[in-house]
């Protein structure tokens, strides 16, 4: 386990915070280690201080012999009309045949290997990075964030080549999945000091209050040995006969010390306010299509969303899950047929781009004040501004100044402020660390309205999202499995592209390069029909299931008003049984076809 790279009592304030007070760690060139810590701990300062981008106030960085560094570039390393070949021999030395064997493990198919790469989408682009990194044999990578607005095909493939890549890393990330899966290692980095833990994240957050708890106990019997020691000592040191043993006493109160334990540390709390249930369909939309006036990114959406439910919406990049986001919320104009909401629906809508656009002048206050709903008082703005973390002076902060990860917060506490029963949210998580996600996925599961979001996070769509529509190949559909059905096919197309011989490997949702060869793709086809059949069908049991045990409810009821909710309740059960029925037939019909 050869050290390559070295913190030592390093220093580093920014004005009077202090994010490094004497810190210190070790990286290996076999150890995969998560670094987590709250937002503005200084997670990306010790990664641009590590890549050399950044000095120390005090300290030492100190770079072994061995040491290869790689890191994903957040630039754009790419030349005019250069293609992902080009790209690759260019930027590694590297001849043809290795940069085409490198691809292939990021599923590049040659025709994708001779286009421009400013042409692909960004995924596509992180990808041509990600390869490009691994020309270069590294030892120890540096990660900073690298999940951020990557699809899930791409985190797999990334967290796949991390498994299978033989040096050490070192990763920043609020993605407790992607931690979990690519990290044995945790490093937090907490009030300015470093602390290495054996154990991926999930076995760092649930060993802290065991930590914390096991310290308690220790100080409590160190002060009961101590008032123990104080009483034999007191009686004892005037005696002539018992001095002695006093003395000796005296030298084992000096050696008792107690641990220290630092106070919690401040954390995000999310208050959705408290509103009235609603029955039925929230949104449903008829005959539509999705896009831009030059492009149409879907046609033909027939999808139907309840009150109550929480709507997670997947797919790759660039397939249209925030154009279909924008379209249901009214950001976006329907390039042909309707979004319609149901009676008394009040939107309220977290997007991407929102925190980059917020008015720079305004103060936190100023612009709470103006996001909150009539009739709130100073006291709840200021209330919910302090569970976000902007308190005391905060509040009197210009815009201008706030941090990335303070515009998402200040954004998401103006949304807190408003009375709406359904959420528009794309990508929350992001900017956020990872208790605050997790906040986030608690204060969501609580909430009685409507959700309709879309994450790069497999823990929070796991835990949030009830319903799943799939934007994918211009369609846009009720998946009809859950989410982590979603994410058993999606890393069986991967397995399958990698089990592939070189070079026939086909990108997701662009043309083969062979049109002709077609009878692998039918198999394929034939293979993700059964999945969706099985799912279907374990969905229908589920269904059934639920119909039964309303009926009986129903039979057994005495209150006017229960047997309502009850009844339309049933009504919504045996209106997706008969649709779930009707892709069963669907589905199974193709089956035979093929």
């Amino acid at each position: 386990m050869p050290v390559v790279l070295q913190l030592i009592n390093a220093h580093k304030r920014y004005g009077h915070q202090a994010l490094l007070d004497g810190a210190s760690c070790a990286l290996a060139d076999d150890q995969k280690i998560g670094l987590i810590g709250r937002n503005g701990a200084g997670k990306s300062t010790v990664c641009r201080i590590l890549l050399g981008e950044e000095e120390l106030d005090a300290g030492e960085v100190v770079r072994g012999r061995n040491l290869r560094l790689g890191y994903v570039r957040q630039h754009d390393p790419f030349q005019a009309t250069e293609t992902v070949r080009e790209f690759l021999m260019r930027d590694s030395g590297q001849p043809d045949w290795r940069c085409g064997e490198v691809a292939w493990q990021f599923q590049f198919p040659d025709a994708m290997l001779d286009r421009p790469v400013r042409e692909l989408s960004g995924g596509w682009q992180t990808r041509t990075k990600l390869a490009a990194l691994l020309l270069h044999d590294p030892n120890l990578l540096i990660l900073d964030e690298p999940t951020n607005f990557l699809d899930l095909r791409t985190q797999m493939l990334l967290e796949w080549f991390l498994r299978d890549f033989r040096g050490g890393c070192l990763i920043v990330s609020h993605d407790r999945e992607f931690l979990k899966k690519t990290c044995t290692h945790t490093l937090e980095l907490s009030r300015g000091e470093l602390t290495m833990y054996p154990g991926n994240v999930e076995a760092y957050l649930a060993n802290l209050e065991e930590r914390h708890e096991h310290n308690r106990r220790v100080n409590a019997t160190t002060l009961t040995k101590r008032r123990q020691l104080e009483t034999f000592i007191a009686k004892n040191r005037a005696k002539a006969s018992t001095a002695s043993q006093a003395k000796s006493k005296a030298k084992q109160l000096e050696r008792l010390e107690l641990i220290h334990i630092e106070g919690p540390e401040a954390s995000v709390k999310f208050r959705f306010p408290e509103i009235e249930p609603r029955q039925g369909p929230a949104a449903r939309t008829k005959h539509l299509a999705i896009g831009y006036p030059d492009h149409t990114v879907a046609r033909d959406v027939h999808v139907e969303m309840d009150h109550g439910t929480r709507v997670g919406v997947v797919g790759d990049n660039g397939q249209g899950k925030t154009t279909f986001l924008r379209t249901v919320c009214g950001s976006l104009a329907p390039v042909a047929g309707e979004v319609v909401w149901g009676f008394g629906c009040q939107v309220g809508v977290y997007a991407q781009h929102v925190y980059t656009t917020l008015p720079e002048q305004k103060t936190v206050l100023e612009y709470l004040e103006y996001q909150a709903a009539p009739g709130t008082v100073t006291q709840q703005i200021k209330d919910v501004a302090g569970s976000l973390l902007f308190s005391g002076e905060m509040v009197e902060k210009r815009i201008r100044v706030l941090s990335g990860g303070e515009r998402a917060r200040l954004v998401m506490a103006g949304l807190l402020l408003q009375r709406n029963n359904v959420l528009v949210l794309d990508e929350p998580g992001n900017h956020l660390d990872v208790e605050s996600v997790e906040a986030l996925a608690e204060a969501l599961i609580g909430y009685p309205g409507t959700v309709i979001f879309t994450s790069h996070d497999r823990h929070f769509m796991h835990r949030v999202a009830t319903h799943v529509i799939e934007v994918r190949a211009g369609r846009v559909a009720s998946y009809p499995g859950d989410f982590d059905e979603y994410v058993y096919r999606v890393q069986n197309e991967i397995d399958s592209g990698l089990r592939a011989p070189h070079g026939t490997a086909v990108a997701p949702n662009l043309p083969a390069a062979d049109p002709t060869e077609d009878r692998k793709g039918r198999a394929r086809a034939d293979r993700d029909s059964q999945k969706k059949l099985k799912a279907v069908e374990r969905k229908i049991s589920r269904m059934d299931e639920e119909k039964r045990a309303l009926s009986d409810q129903l039979l057994s009821v005495t209150e006017t008003a229960k047997a309502k909710r009850l009844q339309t309740e049933l009504a919504r059960v045996t209106a997706e049984l008969e649709k779930l029925e009707e892709e069963w037939l669907e589905l199974s019909a193709e089956l035979e076809a093929n």
